[in-house]
């Protein structure tokens, strides 16, 4: 006998929790079918920019989001040999109210899962079959329980399955950025900033999430890098600063401190099809250059939920969702892109140009993103 509700959503991470909560805020039926039983990356930590934060404050979680982690109130980007190219202080392009945020991962969807209830998040469920139009959605899965909803949203990251079972187009690429990296927590070097090195072969970025801890990303931007070579890490790591080799021999000298971490996109003609609607990294996942994919989900979500409560009607709400939503996934992929181009230049020419070039390509990416996503739904 099939369960029925009013949504299905396929995914238990950030997007997928954040459009639970907003569903059930506004009053809607919604079921979470998540096919892990946990979330391996809950421990590792992740930067909130600006229009995160603001996102966050729209699910009701904006002032509880300030007792986690660290803000993150200046930038620098430097060279490897730790030579400051430039900076942006943060905290005064956000304002006050949404200055990013540095958190532990489990931490964020704790807080977006709260007052949700708990036996609407089902996990260990493994997606295997999905039929019919918006209206009338039967999921199936491979434990043999079948589920019927209205619409089906597939929030499942970049490799969804509702993706695969629905659409017929849109496996993921790998991103132009780097051919491969690694993240991790690591005792805090004093870094007392979001701060990024980088050179012809690799990037390496830490973030404080308290005084205590960073939250490290390492990549080879040259050669293609074998995910399993770490001691090759250290090699591409040798002329950075003390700071960075620290943080990274300390996360190598334990197994399952480092995790890898494939760089994929997910670019789609069409995010909605036959009553399933895609959002998050299942949409459009990309390279995490200005740390917009969590904030993007959110957005989603709000928008989604948004339409959703809105209208009585639902078969044209995929329809609606993308029209809102495009333009600005579509900018953050334009200036991911840009970034991901500059990085292929030579490290001496970069080096003149980011001083210049830097701070203008990051107001150019974010000072869009500072419009209200709430905005949106009146448009």
């Amino acid at each position: 006998m099939s369960e029925i509700y009013d949504v299905l959503i396929a995914g238990a991470g950030i997007s997928g929790l954040a459009l639970a909560r907003a569903l059930y805020r506004l009053g809607i039926n919604a079921l979470v079918l998540e096919q892990l039983t946990n979330d391996g990356d809950a421990g590792l930590a992740i930067n909130l920019p600006g229009n995160a934060i603001a996102a966050l404050a729209q699910l009701g979680r904006g002032d509880a989001i300030g007792s986690y982690g660290r803000p993150v109130e200046r930038r620098e980007y430097r060279s490897a040999r730790d030579r400051l190219l430039f900076a942006v202080d943060e905290k005064q392009f956000w304002g006050d109210a949404i200055t990013p945020r540095c958190v532990r991962r489990g931490d964020l969807t704790a807080l977006l899962a709260s007052e949700f209830p708990t036996e609407r998040v089902r996990r260990g469920v493994k997606i295997v079959a999905v039929e019919g139009e918006m209206g009338d959605i039967a999921v199936r899965t491979k434990d043999g329980a079948e589920f019927r909803g209205k619409v089906l949203v597939g929030a499942d990251g970049v490799h969804s399955t509702v993706r695969g079972l629905r659409f017929e187009s849109g496996s993921p690429a790998s991103a132009r950025l780097a051919s491969a990296s690694w993240r991790f927590m690591a005792p805090n070097p004093d870094v007392d900033a979001w701060t990024v090195w980088a050179d012809a072969h690799a990037t390496a970025l830490l973030i404080p999430v308290g005084p205590d801890e960073v939250y490290g990303w390492a990549a080879a931007t040259g050669k293609q890098h074998p995910r399993t070579d770490l001691s090759d890490l250290r090699h591409l790591l040798d002329s950075f600063p003390d700071a960075v080799r620290t943080s990274v021999d300390w996360a190598l000298s334990e197994e399952g401190r480092m995790h890898y971490s494939p760089l994929e996109e997910v670019r789609l003609p069409k995010w909605s099809r036959n009553g399933s609607i895609l959002i998050g990294d299942a949409a459009h996942a990309t390279a995490p250059v200005w740390a917009q994919g969590a904030a993007l989900g959110m957005e989603d979500a709000i928008v989604l939920a948004g339409l959703l409560a809105s209208r009585p009607d639902w078969s044209d709400v995929g329809e609606h969702f993308e029209r809102l939503r495009r333009d600005r996934v579509e900018h953050v992929q334009t200036m991911t892109d840009r970034m991901a181009k500059a990085a292929r230049l030579p490290v001496a020419l970069r080096q003149v140009l980011m001083p210049f070039l830097g701070p203008r390509s990051y107001r150019a990416t974010f000072e869009p993103l500072k419009k209200p996503v709430a905005d949106m739904l009146t448009v």
